[in-house]
């Protein structure tokens, strides 16, 4: 049995955070699409990947590490926590948009449609730093 600690808990909640909005996210498509009568693709089937992948599954194994080193207390992690979850979080904004827009069978004008893609790409981005300060986090206190 691992002795969690104090900070390696908050990692674990926030895990499971992102696990109930994940799973938030696949029953509003599941149910949205059902409620519409849309069988084709949308975009809403990824919000419920994105939040499990890059939230819950991200944040445990961010827990893991944290068993080891103490990453949350450093303060690189709170420009890396902030980015990160800023990222994900505007992402998944944007994939909601999109995926009802195509739900509703909205025609979105060159700009709205612009404009998502442009937003959910600066939401991507973000993830991606994110991503990049947590390694050099982990690359500097990994001996």
């Amino acid at each position: 049995m691992i002795k969690a600690n104090k900070t390696s808990m908050k990692l674990i909640n926030i895990a499971g955070i992102y696990a109930i909005l994940a799973m938030v996210g696949g029953v509003f498509y599941r149910e949205f699409t059902k409620f519409n009568g849309f069988s084709g693709r949308t975009t809403l089937g990824f919000v419920h990947t994105h939040l499990f992948l890059l939230g819950m599954l991200f944040f445990l194994i961010a827990a893991l590490f944290q068993f080891h080193v103490d990453l949350v207390s450093q303060k690189e992690f709170t420009l890396f926590y902030r980015i990160y979850n800023t990222g994900i979080a505007v992402a998944v904004a944007m994939l909601l948009c999109r995926g009802i827009a195509q739900v509703l069978g909205l025609e979105l004008s060159k700009a709205v449609d612009a404009s998502i893609s442009g937003i959910a790409g600066i939401g991507h981005l973000g993830i991606g730093v994110g991503m990049i300060l947590f390694f050099r986090l982990l690359k500097k206190n990994v001996v």
